[in-house]
């Protein structure tokens, strides 16, 4: 009896479970404000010989090659990740 019970609790958790994100979902949703301002990125010297830091901070950036570029939005956090290597990468504003 205590196996029933306990796969009653179980199976009853798991419905709440699955119906609880849904009605977080279709709650009002609010959209963060993006901005329309864009950056682009170049990656103009090669990550051999960096820390791997560095190279996982240019890869964040989508950056995979010399002369790759990308247009990125202008953010705190993006600005930050180009700081942080600025070394290794040309900004266009």
């Amino acid at each position: 009896m205590t196996e029933k019970k306990m796969a009653a609790k179980k199976a009853a958790g798991k419905q709440t479970a699955r119906e609880a994100p849904a009605k977080a979902k279709t709650g009002g949703k609010k959209e963060a404000a993006k901005s329309d301002k864009k950056v682009r990125v170049t990656l103009v010297r090669g990550l051999i010989g960096t820390r791997e830091s560095h190279r996982a901070t240019v890869r964040g950036l989508g950056l995979r090659r010399i002369n790759h570029t990308v247009e990125l939005e202008d953010t705190p956090s993006v600005r930050g990740m180009i700081n942080k290597v600025s070394y290794l990468v040309k900004c266009e504003a």
